[in-house]
């Protein structure tokens, strides 16, 4: 992120996120948020969509920074014109990375996530925001699997699994770090992260026919079903948990 923009985006999240609290999301008008983040009603506009659009504008900085460090990894095409992965990469790992790097972002301005996260709480349209945002990191990391494993039929479906387990993973320890601020929650995000990838990796070469086991015994002892049974008006950050505990137990 360049430092004007990255400040200016910050300025305008916080203001924005402080006026939402005291005042009420819906009574808040775009003339006092931009006042607040010392910006032009126009300037508001061309950065900002809307409203709900500022409370996540840092995310929009992050997300680029997230494609930029899995572009520095990304397989680049042969003269063929077709993908060559890097033997030296784990794209896994580096899917990893990225998902630290927004989970660092979150602990490390932790005052606006903490307020943000209690918004979430008050405003159903913004929690939705979130979700839509939440894909958006989700298809940046399937996107940059499917490129970077090593060619393989069952390619596609690894990179949508193993995107989807490493954004529930991080959601789950970062709402039980919302809830709780004062702990340090990394470590257990490295465990589940490294969990996640020995997983995939051992599903990824079961079938390998350069040596790895064949489809049979060995296989089928890997592969775990969780099913989740929800009540309705359960918590959804408690649900969360639960099912990223679950798939951890499962996948142990």
């Amino acid at each position: 992120m360049t430092d004007v923009r990255s400040r200016t985006h910050a300025q305008a999240v916080d203001a924005a996120i402080e006026l939402f609290t005291r005042k009420g999301y819906e009574q808040t008008t775009v003339e006092e948020i931009a006042d607040a983040a010392q910006v032009s009603r126009a300037t508001f506009f061309r950065r900002f969509r809307s409203k709900e659009d500022v409370v996540f504008a840092d995310h929009e900085l992050l997300l680029d920074e997230v494609v930029v460090m899995l572009a520095a990894t990304r397989p680049v095409p042969d003269a063929a014109g077709n993908l060559v992965p890097d033997p030296s990469v784990d794209p896994y790992l580096e899917v990893c990375r990225a998902a630290r790097l927004v989970f660092d972002h979150h602990v490390g301005q932790r005052e606006t996530s903490l307020a943000r996260h209690g918004l979430l709480q008050q405003v159903p349209a913004l929690r939705d925001r979130e979700l839509v945002t939440t894909h958006r990191y989700e298809r940046a990391f399937t996107a940059y699997l499917r490129d970077a494993l090593p060619p393989d039929a069952r390619r596609s479906t690894a990179s949508i699994a193993f995107a989807a387990s490493v954004v529930a993973v991080h959601n789950a320890l970062l709402r039980r770090w919302l809830r709780d601020p004062e702990q340090d929650l990394r470590p257990q995000l490295e465990e589940a992260f490294a969990e996640l990838r020995r997983a995939a990796a051992g599903r990824f070469t079961a079938d390998d026919p350069a040596g790895a086991p064949a489809r049979g015994a060995g296989t089928a002892d890997r592969r775990r079903v969780v099913v989740t049974v929800v009540d309705a008006g359960a918590n959804a950050a408690d649900v969360a948990d639960d099912v990223a505990r679950a798939v951890r137990d499962a996948l142990g």
